[in-house]
């Protein structure tokens, strides 16, 4: 599952904000690819001690598919920038405006416009590390999200038709097309949603720098400019906080039962000022996407296959994530 919703939110990603059309879903990626080696890389760089000095890393076989890796990620960004900004060139800066106004502007725009303090323009490499983090964060992250999401509701077909029959009554079979005001009329789904992100979040852990001293609640002290691991996962997990961690139930996110929990117990996206940007754009994808399958596609498990976590980058599953999608009669 995880290749073909990756390049699903790959696309959705690059049409939504960069207006641009990378057809990647009907052909092979290299992008794709390379991601998916750069995720795992990174994790066993993480493990051996001598290649956290680059130095001895790029001699390494792994350092030389690190930096090939990242050559093929470098290459498709940086497309993505000089296109639009041979567009804007042609057009000029004043029509490319004018031809804005009233419209909103996509991602792309708001960079090339953009201006530092001294009034210069961002720099090629300035776009294109902005494009790479924007196009790493949106699209994989949200992959993984949706390919657990669809995990647990084909190990729970009960919640899978409730889902199911939520959608149906919202769009009354007279349109397949979701409107944005429809979002908050798809509660228990997005109860679902929510607790596949508790169970499975796509981000494992995150880390944070303090800029001032932290005193902890038992006294003990994290200074300032210490560099400190927050672990998603083991939050999710705590049974202090979440009663029987390892069960999937969709009612722990009842609008009824939220209250009760520290708004600090389900961080997802983390939280904080530097939280993630674009939560809001991958909850609405999460949602679309999710009850359009639903609506079209009954998701069993596949009986031959098992499933184990496995944490890089972003949370995978061990040979893949495999599910039998079988078409529901109109």
């Amino acid at each position: 599952m995880f290749e073909h919703i990756s390049l699903m939110t790959l696309d959705s990603l690059l049409k939504c904000t960069f207006s641009y059309d990378s057809d990647c879903q009907e052909k092979p990626s290299d992008y794709i690819a390379a991601i998916y080696e750069l995720s795992s890389l990174i994790v066993k760089r993480e493990h051996c001690l001598p290649h956290h000095i680059d130095f001895i890393y790029y001699l390494s076989s792994n350092g030389r598919k690190f930096r090939r890796a990242c050559r093929i990620v470098h290459e498709f960004t940086a497309n993505v920038v000089q296109l639009r900004k041979k567009a804007l060139k042609e057009k000029g800066v004043e029509n490319w405006i004018k031809s804005k106004q009233g419209k909103t502007k996509d991602f792309i725009d708001i960079l090339l416009l953009s201006k530092d303090e001294d009034g210069n323009p961002l720099t090629d490499e300035e776009m294109r590390d902005e494009v790479d983090t924007f196009m790493f964060e949106g699209h994989d992250t949200t992959a993984s999200g949706l390919s657990w999401i669809l995990y647990n509701l084909a190990s729970h077909p009960e919640y899978q038709e409730k889902c199911r029959e939520e959608v149906k009554q919202l769009l009354k079979g007279e349109t397949t097309h979701l409107e944005w005001d429809d979002l908050s009329q798809l509660p228990f789904t997005t109860m679902c949603i929510k607790e596949s992100l508790r169970l499975h979040p796509p981000v494992t852990a995150v880390s944070r720098r303090c800029t001032e001293d932290v005193t902890m609640p038992d006294g003990k002290v994290l200074p300032k400019g210490n560099i400190s691991l927050i672990s998603i996962y083991g939050t999710h997990h705590n049974p202090a906080v979440w009663p029987n961690p390892e069960v999937y139930d969709p009612y722990r996110f009842d609008p009824a039962s939220t209250q009760e929990r520290s708004s600090h117990a389900f961080v997802p996206f983390s939280a904080g000022p530097r939280n993630c940007i674009g939560q809001n754009f991958a909850m609405a994808e999460m949602k679309v996407v999710l009850a359009l399958t639903l609506l079209n596609f009954k998701v069993t498990l596949d009986p031959n296959r098992s499933v184990r976590r496995k944490p890089e980058l972003i949370l995978r599953a061990e040979g893949g994530l495999w599910l039998q999608v079988e078409a529901l009669k109109p």
